[in-house]
């Protein structure tokens, strides 16, 4: 499988974290994002919406991180990290429209506005991770993961930019259920890290 990749960007790194955990061979190609590699014809062909992450294998193209850890998982991981029965699947989906919703528009915001100098409302997004970090917190609180009692594709989709978070102001002290799960997941086997990721306890 190859992965068109941005090493800052967090959607990027949930793939590479998911490959790293299952032991899946993965080839990184680095798309020259500031120099615009990714609204160029030759881009665009595999994905018209000029985002980042893409993965192709064979002839599958995926453009979406969510979609590319259902498919990884399915397909390397099985059962264990994205199952097929109803509940449990609906249980995985839920946290992985929490990750492209509340999360994206709170600890991501936050960091875009921060660290790259995006133009968004940062306050608001500051708020927005606070909230959805304190809903996490108290979800975890009685739990070590946040579905099914083992980890999923539910955490890697949520880990990724709630472990960047620091980098947009959002303090992580107030919420240790969701420290001590972040600390879980680093001690994964297979764990690879993000530039930039809180390591504290």
């Amino acid at each position: 499988m190859r992965l068109y990749d941005l090493e800052l960007s967090g959607n990027c790194y949930k793939a590479r974290l998911l490959c790293a955990l299952l032991g899946v061979p993965l080839e990184v190609v680095p798309v020259d994002f500031l120099g615009g590699a990714h609204k160029r014809p030759e881009f665009l062909a595999l994905n018209p919406f000029g985002e980042l992450p893409v993965l192709a294998d064979g002839d599958l193209v995926l453009r979406d991180s969510q979609a590319i850890l259902a498919y990884v998982a399915r397909r390397h991981g099985g059962e264990a990290w994205l199952p097929t029965d109803p509940a449990g699947l609906a249980q995985i989906m839920q946290w992985l429209s929490t990750a492209a919703n509340d999360i994206a528009r709170g600890p991501n915001d936050a960091r875009l506005h921060d660290k790259f100098g995006y133009r968004l409302d940062a306050a608001r997004a500051r708020e927005q991770a606070a909230r959805v970090l304190g809903i996490m917190d108290a979800h975890l609180s009685a739990r070590d993961w946040l579905e099914l009692g083992r980890p999923t594709v539910a955490d890697v989709a949520c880990y990724a930019y709630v472990a960047v978070a620091p980098e947009g102001g959002v303090d992580l002290a107030p919420f240790p259920a969701v420290r001590r799960w972040m600390a879980r997941v680093r001690a994964l086997p297979g764990y690879v890290p993000m530039p930039g990721q809180y390591q504290g306890g």
